[in-house]
């Protein structure tokens, strides 16, 4: 992609494709959007103290996790609707993983299915479940993650109730997905999204339509997911999922130490800090932020991964530094497959791994394991 040279560029070819409403929702937070602020802030006051003359001629990012390796620590986070930035992107996203070798969380708000991820990407593929208030549902998507064969689950937790999208309700954008007339016209400055739009219509989650009954249209599905939505969970649905579910499990959402402690004595096998990418709680600290008492708390008895705000190569090294096992992005490959497809999502993921590159040569680290809080300045050194 002539031009692209960082993931901001993307970003801006994302938004020159897409229709205000899509744009704002791929941007937008909740509330005052102090969340999103946060995360990237967090990451702009750390301070990185090198170590020169150590040599760094040969240098690999490759990384271990669940007893898989990955060639950077940098995967692609569940980005739900991301059919409605450009028809088949949860595959394209997987895709782009898969030629990268690192992990893609399939969204529980998919398009494609579940065994559609399983043909493609079958040793990069996660998925990620939100609990129904049906649970046969739930159950029988678990049952259906682990018939495809994919090995590792992920159970979002942080969405206890639709948030306050303000963005998204100044758009008159509900539940069922369908787009207002001023949309509609606003869409046209963008003919080649639009295209997409009225030759596809609405995206389907390609998960829930066998649930939805017989023949229902996107729209009903769209509704059926709605009311499914708002199921309770408490710490008997991780037991219980922990029950079904034989391969890696990992908590999305956890903030709270004592809660990381928690899900590790259900069983747990890993948990990604995450405040939703400033999505659902406002003022909400960031995830680099409580990274480290997570990180105190647990130990080594679990793997601990990170999402939110990671816009650079640096910010991975970052987060690794402050404990840190993996991290995960989420908007950037978005940003790069709302503007290039598969190209796009490999662009966003090739920038990464460069920007990783350079990184590591420049704080003096020729591995992964070698990163460590010796990297990063401690708040009381002056």
């Amino acid at each position: 992609m002539q031009g692209v040279v960082n993931v901001d560029d993307l970003r801006k070819l994302a938004k020159r494709r897409l229709p205000r409403i899509c744009y704002d929702f791929i941007e937008g937070g909740t509330d005052d959007e102090v969340g999103l602020v946060t995360n990237e802030q967090a990451f702009r006051r750390q301070r990185v103290i090198p170590r020169y003359l150590v040599d760094v001629s040969v240098r690999d990012q490759s990384t271990t996790l669940f007893g898989r390796t990955y060639s950077s620590p940098v995967g692609i986070a569940p980005t739900g609707l991301a059919d409605l930035f450009r028809r088949g992107a949860d595959l394209m996203l997987a895709e782009a993983a898969r030629e990268a070798n690192v992990p893609f969380i399939m969204s529980g708000h998919s398009s494609s299915s579940i065994e559609d991820l399983a043909k493609l990407a079958p040793n990069h593929g996660w998925y990620q479940i939100y609990s129904a208030v049906d649970p046969s549902i739930s159950e029988d998507m678990i049952k259906r993650v682990s018939d495809a064969g994919l090995k590792t689950l992920v159970f979002t937790v942080d969405v206890p109730e639709t948030s306050n999208r303000e963005r998204s309700i100044r758009h008159g954008w509900g539940p069922s997905r369908k787009l207002p007339w001023k949309t509609r016209f606003e869409a046209l400055r963008h003919p080649l999204w639009m295209m997409e739009w009225l030759q596809h219509g609405t995206p389907y989650f390609g998960n829930w339509t066998r649930y939805a009954g017989e023949n229902a249209s996107a729209e009903q599905v769209a509704d059926f997911v709605s009311n499914q939505f708002r199921a309770p969970m408490a710490w008997k649905t991780v037991e219980r999922y922990r029950e079904l579910w034989k391969g890696n499990f990992v908590i999305k959402g956890i903030m709270h130490p004592d809660d990381a402690l928690l899900a590790h004595s259900l069983g747990v096998d890993g948990v990604i800090i995450s405040n939703h990418g400033g999505r659902q709680l406002d003022n909400a600290p960031s995830s680099l932020e409580v990274l480290p008492t997570v990180c105190e708390a647990v130990g080594d008895r679990m793997t601990v991964m990170l999402d939110g705000g990671v816009r650079r190569g640096l910010h991975v090294l970052i987060a690794i530094c402050a404990g840190a096992k993996f991290v995960f992005q989420g908007r950037p490959t978005l940003y790069g497959v709302a503007a290039g497809g598969v190209m796009g999502a490999s662009k966003a993921l090739e920038i990464f791994r460069r920007e990783i590159d350079i990184s590591m040569a420049q704080i003096g680290a020729a591995k992964i394991v070698d990163l460590g809080p010796q990297f990063l300045k401690r708040k009381d050194e002056t």
